[in-house]
């Protein structure tokens, strides 16, 4: 979505703050502090003068695009280095350094086929012992990427130019984890083979378009300079006054960040999934059939276009609605209805008393939902969403809790709701959420069906996957375990007239950069 923010304080992560640099282990992560800003009307575009294309960095800081903690050092990675693939806007795995890939007839064995001829940026040609190394080194602790690899058993080189990866459970979208940066180690920035490679130090640092890249297209800047940025408010007054020529942000998420002017806002979509969970091992979530009346009396248009400005899809399923696995058949049977709603709660045993509040005879419905304080977005929406519950007669007991309780209470399991945010990985695996032993399972969750279903939903392969997807959705919207209210959007922001052509993704927001225009 592109569009325009005149003279807005815009609210965001840090400069250039992409997927890449946070872990994607299905986590709770406290998120917005202020409220998001409004799109206005058309006006007239401002006359501003074309500036060079300047990125920022830390240029004290580490550079490496898997062990470095920069985050806007890491969001310049995509420029530098490339995967075995890369996801494109809807979450689909194209090959990039990978020619080929094969599994075995036990699906927990793929072997990854190199391409031929590619060379880092100082000529040396890829290799085997290369993918290897770098996968092993995304594997720590301390790295975004170590959640993609809790089914990995073993990393390997195969025969001739081949990786063998081996897991301990069939998953069929195993590509859609494998966009991680390919390195070969100096002592120093590793090397990388992607189509430029830093430069200088200091405040002398730039990103050179190298010669010899694999994929011969052109890009459209021979020459990035890098802007050495210390402090936050310094880079606020970089990009404001156009030292800085782009910035990516969730304009709804934490580390807020104020920008004043106006831009070219351009969204993109990200696999991070608002949703309310319910305790199902006890307390009146219990029922299945409470939790299913619940799920009918979310307005999820309302929160994604008032509260979160647009910066939101709206989801009535646990994938993201650009996704080829997202069925929008099944989806409509599961938007807000608040007569469904109502039926299913007399269906519970929970009728409309006299005062409007609904009991099943002898004591009211009254629920405790819990929010963490430290996203302002995250508590409007969850004040809203329970005003929702309480037209349905539903008494709604909502504690805002500082983080640390927050999570103390999830743990207790002492919640009948609450709403959470994770980050799922781009194979959207649920494993966290519904599993018995899922670290996000905090109500309680336990179906055999749902488990063969997910289980058949992650070893399903291309041409299988989006069948065993459904199967897996409508099994979770039976039981209801959690209701998926949206998927959030992210942002780049660049200065009016100074870039087209841009098609950012979660994980690089330089995607398609070859064909971006300057100016």
């Amino acid at each position: 979505m592109r569009a325009r923010l005149p003279a807005l304080l815009l609210s965001g992560a840090l400069l250039l703050c992409c997927a890449a640099c946070a872990p994607e282990t299905a986590e709770e992560t406290p998120v917005p502090t202020t409220p998001a800003p409004v799109q206005t009307a058309e006006q007239t575009q401002p006359q501003i003068e074309q500036r060079e294309f300047v990125l920022p960095c830390y240029a004290a800081e580490s550079f490496h695009p898997i062990t470095g903690g920069n985050r806007t050092n890491l969001t310049l990675a995509p420029l530098m280095y490339e995967g075995l693939y890369e996801l494109d806007q809807s979450f689909t795995p194209s090959p990039v350094l990978c020619a080929s890939a094969l599994t075995d007839e036990t699906g927990l064995i793929w072997t990854f086929t190199l391409r031929e001829g590619i060379t880092f940026s100082d000529g040396s040609l890829l290799t085997a012992s290369d993918v290897v190394y770098s996968l092993q080194l995304a594997m720590g602790e301390n790295t975004p990427y170590a959640g993609r690899f809790s089914g990995v058993a073993g990393i390997a080189a195969g025969e001739g130019n081949t990786v063998v990866i081996t897991l301990t459970a069939p998953n069929g979208a195993l590509p859609a984890l494998l966009d991680i940066p390919i390195v070969r180690e100096t002592g120093g920035t590793p090397l990388g083979t992607g189509p430029y490679v830093l430069t200088g130090e200091g405040d002398s640092l730039a990103l050179e378009a190298r010669t010899g890249w694999w994929r011969g297209e052109e890009v459209p800047l021979e020459h990035i300079p890098l802007y050495d940025v210390r402090e936050a408010d310094g880079m606020i007054h970089a990009f404001d006054t156009q030292d800085i020529s782009m910035v990516a942000l969730d304009i709804t998420g934490s580390n807020a960040l104020g920008y004043s002017g106006t831009y070219e806002v351009w969204d993109y979509a990200t696999s991070v999934m608002l949703y309310i969970g319910y305790n199902t091992a006890s307390g009146p979530c219990a029922g299945q059939t409470l939790r299913r009346a619940l799920s009918y009396g979310y307005e999820r248009s309302a929160v994604t276009k008032s509260i979160l400005s647009q910066h939101a899809r709206a989801a009535a399923l646990p994938v993201s609605p650009v996704s080829p696995l997202y069925d929008e058949a099944l989806a409509g049977t599961l938007e807000y209805a608040p007569q469904t709603a109502e039926q299913l709660l007399e269906e519970a045993g929970w009728s409309l008393g006299a005062d409007g509040l609904r009991t099943n005879g002898w004591q009211n419905l009254s629920l405790r939902f819990i929010v963490n304080t430290d996203n302002t977005y995250k508590v409007s929406a969850a004040e809203y969403l329970a005003q929702g519950l309480e037209k349905l007669g539903v008494a709604v007991q909502l504690d805002k809790l500082a983080w640390e309780d927050y999570v103390a209470a999830l743990a207790a399991g002492e919640f009948d709701l609450y709403l959470g945010e994770v980050k799922l990985t781009g194979d959207f695996d649920l494993t966290a959420l519904i599993a018995p032993e899922g670290t996000l399972n905090y109500g309680g969750y336990s179906d055999a069906d749902a488990q063969t279903l997910l289980a058949a939903f992650r070893a399903a392969g291309e041409g299988q996957r989006e069948t065993a997807a459904s199967a897996l959705y409508a099994r979770l919207a039976e039981t209801a375990p959690f209701t998926p209210i949206c998927f959030k959007n992210w942002s780049v922001l660049t200065h009016w007239g100074s870039l087209t052509g841009l098609s950012p993704t979660q994980q690089n927001v330089f995607y398609g950069l070859t064909g971006w225009k300057m100016g």
